[in-house]
């Protein structure tokens, strides 16, 4: 049977929390269509790039079966995603072997990068994890405090060559990987999960150089870009990122990407600037994202589910554009379900 507008509208979505429990906001969007989950961090984690002591000391392995195998019960098909940086944020901690440290990353080889990514990710499937937010391919050259500790060089090229063994190590272990954040943040003038006016002020000529990470990630079979959350004005100065049309279409038309665009959080104060989560959500939607990623406080994921089932019915989104996007997120879903691609 097709799947309902109801169906698609929520298997585009991509709940976060940061917890190690689903909250019933989420089960019900699981049972009513979703397919993934984001298990995350606390803002707190967010800002230290380290989980806390007392989750190290709690979680295990089994910890993220329970929960991954719960949520499968009820959708069926599961993306479970974490942030699992190189040189930054690594959700599963001592979990799962560590990358170099920020010295050392730099002069590791592709090889030894590629290795051991295949490692961590095979640990983290036979949790049910099957989805990497990372690689981090900003080329960050000036103040940035949302980057700040997330990113190893500023070098386009050695980015590109280790970003791309990350990638191919983590989904040959079973994990699909995500290249963030284009078009590439060199600069911003503030963190823009929490300043509205928080924009990329980099130059065009800027921007064109710190695309060869984003390449390199194509080439290597990245299944996921993720579409950052400001304005970067070169290319779009009315729209944050993954909102502007002309930044997306770039993506795919430009650098040639067939795979889920997924964007970044909604609900990111210089994503918003002023406006609803939901509107946010439409117009990704009609910029070409396919997978949208939101925070799930409060009935935050029904009323977009809702909104987007509206928009649909109203002509303002293409019922086929969304039918196509929630397929193509069902379908990574089922490549990614046992654990090997």
């Amino acid at each position: 049977m097709p799947f309902t507008l109801s169906e698609n509208a929520r298997a585009v979505l991509l709940p976060a929390f940061d917890g190690t429990a689903l909250s019933d906001s989420t089960l019900r969007f699981l049972d009513q269509g979703g397919v993934s989950i984001l298990i995350g961090e606390s803002r707190a984690e967010y800002v230290a790039r380290r989980m806390n002591d007392a989750r190290r000391s709690t979680e295990t392995t089994e910890t993220f079966q329970r929960i991954t195998s719960e949520a499968r019960k009820r959708s069926g098909l599961l993306l479970t995603a974490v942030d699992q940086e190189m040189g930054g944020i690594c959700r599963l901690h001592d979990l799962v072997p560590q990358f170099p440290s920020h010295a050392d990353l730099a002069a590791t080889s592709p090889e030894v990068i590629e290795a051991l990514t295949k490692t961590i990710a095979s640990d983290a499937a036979a949790m049910g994890v099957n989805v990497f937010l990372s690689p981090v391919l900003d080329v960050v050259t000036g103040a940035n405090a949302w980057l700040h500790g997330r990113t190893w060089s500023t070098d386009p090229a050695i980015i590109a060559s280790l970003s791309a063994a990350y990638i191919r190590g983590a989904q040959r272990g079973g994990v699909a990987a995500t290249g963030k954040h284009f078009p590439g943040f060199s600069m911003t003038t503030a963190d823009p999960a929490i300043d509205a006016a928080a924009l990329c002020l980099t130059d065009a000529a800027d921007i064109e150089a710190g695309l060869l990470p984003f390449r390199a990630a194509i080439a290597a079979g990245v299944e996921m870009i993720m579409v950052g959350p400001a304005i970067v004005a070169a290319l779009d100065d009315q729209k944050a990122a993954l909102r502007s049309v002309k930044v997306v279409q770039k993506l795919k038309r430009e650098l040639g990407f067939t795979g889920i665009v997924m964007a970044d959080d909604l609900d990111s104060q210089a994503t918003m600037r002023g406006d609803t989560v939901a509107q946010v959500a439409i117009d990704a939607l009609n910029a070409g994202c396919d997978f949208l990623l939101l925070a799930d406080i409060g009935s935050q994921l029904q009323d977009v589910s809702v909104a987007i089932i509206s928009a649909a019915n109203a002509g303002h989104i293409s019922a086929e554009a969304l039918s196509l996007s929630a397929d193509k997120v069902r379908a990574l879903a089922a490549k990614y379900a046992t654990g090997t691609a």
